[in-house]
């Protein structure tokens, strides 16, 4: 197969989308992506620290499958992370092992989702592409984490690449079965996440006569279908009051579903914010943000250098695409965390990567010196704030999850083992560290109720986990407290300590 943008049919140079006839796996020039794709795995063993404890959310995700702790409140979640993780966590509780290993499926995937896109992009232009998006501080901070952002992101890139394929090549039948396991693959991890992100595909392919193809529709819907079932299913035979009950849940732990301009919060969260909620605080430094105000510029010279080249499907279609999937965390939700626009960085890589090359050679494909040389310098400016950013973000979340196990060792010296009961503050990462469960009384995370726990406190030891200036509740009046690292421990009475050597306590 010749790899060049200017061969296409006749025919689909119009808006009809790109030729992909001829395309063939051993294309030429894909070890520059798998390059990329193994750049991108050791940069996440050796940039984001292996040992690092796991997270919040991860806990939740990994307790479902995991012989370590009980499963904690899974609310609206989707299961897919944690079927992703089960064959390590199953029978290892090695953090560092599960690190390893999804920072090379994370680049295995990286590599088939840009591998997707063949005959529609250059591979020079999916390589760059794939290397902005893999650089980004927060696809190397999250892609080995046990999350589901980074699978929805390069899902929606494979599943849009080839919807393209399919759409341009009715014989190119592996596009279909492509496109059906993206889809699944999105469902699985996030359902809502992935019908913002194909909501673009859905609507070209059933209300505009160019684009209908039945063969394409059935292997979306099948894939959106397949991934989302266990999810629907569990709506309906779990306590969540079927679908629209499951839904309206998930809105309610997010604090309602709603006009909610969050533009601001998502940049106050590009300094290294994990979570931003509540968000305030000032804006972090230009040059930290520079490059997420660049994107958009971007991708409208991508769109204008698509339409002059008389090939506007191939690009047009991934930016609206990830505009659908950036729209409800810019400005339905009342908080922010980087990685909720994961899909919208990837979706913009390879039109942008477009965009760029085209800036820096000319019609005859020689470089333009200067054009080069500037382009050149401004990559090099981002990396190095990514870098930067990476860095501070890893150094302090691996302070704060070494803090939570040494209050899980302080819990232990105290008594509170399994099976045990923590609620409060930070309760739900603290009990999967300890190897408790965890309960909530109000809140997101509320299971429980305070005479449930109290009648709990007889049978095993329960604590409760506070503030030094705060008061415990009321069925907590009357239990041990405990100062540690900032923390007011409140132990049942059930709660036995462990004997020091030489028989103190």
């Amino acid at each position: 197969m010749a790899d060049s943008p200017n061969i296409t049919l006749t025919a689909v140079r119009r808006f009809s989308g790109p030729s992909v006839a001829g395309t063939s796996w051993r294309e030429r020039g894909q070890g520059l992506i798998a390059a990329v794709a193994a750049a991108f795995t050791l940069a996440q063993i050796f940039l984001v620290h292996p040992g690092m404890g796991l997270g919040w959310d991860e806990t939740v995700y990994v307790s479902q499958v995991s012989a370590h702790a009980p499963a904690a409140y899974f609310a609206p979640r989707a299961r897919g992370v944690s079927l992703l993780v089960a064959p390590v966590t199953l029978w290892s509780s090695s953090t560092t092992l599960l690190r390893v290993t999804l920072a090379v499926l994370s680049g295995l995937a990286l590599f088939l989702a840009l591998r997707a896109w063949r005959g529609v992009f250059p591979v020079r232009v999916r390589a760059l592409g794939g290397a902005l998006f893999a650089s980004l501080w927060i696809t190397l901070f999250y892609g080995p984490q046990a999350m589901p952002n980074y699978w929805v992101a390069v899902g929606a890139l494979a599943a849009t690449g080839c919807f393209l394929r399919a759409r341009a090549d009715r014989t190119d039948h592996s596009a279909l079965w492509g496109l059906a396991a993206s889809a699944a693959l999105m469902a699985w991890m996030r359902p809502t996440d992935a019908l913002w992100a194909t909501a673009p595909l859905l609507v070209l392919v059933v209300f505009v006569r160019r684009w209908r193809r039945p063969a394409v529709l059935i292997a979306l819907v099948a894939g959106l279908a397949a991934g989302a079932a266990e999810w629907i299913t569990e709506a309906y035979v779990a306590d969540y009051g079927g679908l629209l009950g499951r839904l309206a849940e998930g809105s309610r732990i997010q604090g309602g579903l709603g006009w909610d301009l969050a533009v601001a919060d998502q940049l106050r969260s590009l300094a290294g914010r994990a979570l931003c909620r509540p968000c305030t605080g000032p804006l972090p430094n230009p040059a930290v943000t520079a490059w997420w105000f660049a994107l958009p510029l971007f991708a409208v010279l991508a769109a204008f250098v698509a339409a002059w080249h008389g090939r506007p499907a191939r690009t047009l279609v991934p930016l609206v695409c990830a505009a659908t999937a950036a729209f409800p965390y810019l400005f339905l939700i009342g908080y922010a965390a980087p990685r909720f626009l994961l899909p919208a960085y990837a979706l913009l890589a390879i039109p942008v990567a477009d965009a760029l090359l085209q800036l820096v050679t000319a019609s005859d494909g020689r470089w333009r010196p200067v054009a080069a040389m500037l382009v050149a310098l401004g990559l090099a400016g981002h990396l190095a704030v990514q870098y930067t950013v990476l860095h501070r973000t890893v150094a302090r979340t691996v302070a704060d999850r070494r803090g939570w196990s040494r209050t899980a060792a302080e819990l232990h010296r105290l008594g509170v083992r399994p099976p045990c009961v923590l609620t409060g503050n930070e309760s739900v990462p603290i009990a999967f560290y300890t190897g408790c469960s965890s309960a909530a009384i109000s809140g997101s995370n509320a299971n429980t109720t305070a005479a449930a726990l109290t009648r709990t406190a007889v049978r095993q030891p329960v604590a409760y986990l506070g503030t030094p200036s705060g008061r415990p509740p009321s069925y907590a009046h009357g239990w041990a407290a405990h100062s540690f690292g900032g923390i007011r421990l409140y132990l049942s009475p059930r709660t036995v300590p462990t004997k020091a050597p030489g028989g103190r306590r």
